[in-house]
C-alpha cells in the first residue's frame, strides 16, 4: 500500500512547476529559433485557394495572376499590427523575437484565464461551504 504522502510528493507543486517551467521553455526555444528555418512556402490552405494563380512579386508585395479563391481575400484587421505575419513592423530577420513575443502574449493571456478560473472556483468553495 501507497503512503498518501509518497504519492502527494509525486504530483506535488514542484512537479507541477518543473513542467510549466520546461514547457514553457520549449515553447521559447522553439518560438525564438525554430522559427527562423520554417518554410516561406505558402501552407496547406493557402496553396489550396492559390490554384489556379501564379503569385509573382511586384515592388516586394505578391501579386496574384490567373483565377483562383486567394483572389478574393481581403487582408485581415490585424495586418497593419507590430506583429503581423511573424515579424516585428514587417522586418522578417526578427521571426524569432516575433515568435518569443507571440508564446509571451500567449502564456500572458493563459495566466489571466488560470486566475480567473482559480477564482472562481474559491468563490464558488466559499459560498458552497457557507450554505
Amino acid at each position: 500500500m501507497q503512503d498518501d504522502s509518497t504519492e502527494q510528493e509525486a504530483t506535488g507543486p514542484s512537479n507541477k512547476t518543473t513542467f510549466l517551467v520546461a514547457f514553457a521553455a520549449s515553447a521559447f526555444v522553439i518560438a525564438g529559433l525554430v522559427s527562423y528555418v520554417a518554410s516561406s512556402q505558402p501552407d496547406g490552405l493557402d496553396a489550396t485557394t492559390q490554384r489556379g494563380c501564379t503569385v509573382t512579386e511586384v515592388d516586394g508585395a505578391e501579386q496574384l495572376t490567373g483565377e483562383c479563391i486567394a483572389q478574393s481575400a481581403k487582408e485581415h484587421h490585424f495586418a497593419d499590427t507590430p506583429l503581423a505575419d511573424y515579424t516585428i513592423g514587417g522586418n522578417s530577420t526578427l521571426t524569432g523575437v516575433a515568435g518569443i513575443l507571440g508564446v509571451a502574449a500567449a502564456f500572458a493571456a493563459l495566466m489571466v484565464v488560470v486566475r480567473i478560473v482559480l477564482v472562481g472556483r474559491k468563490h464558488t468553495d466559499r459560498t458552497s461551504v457557507s450554505s
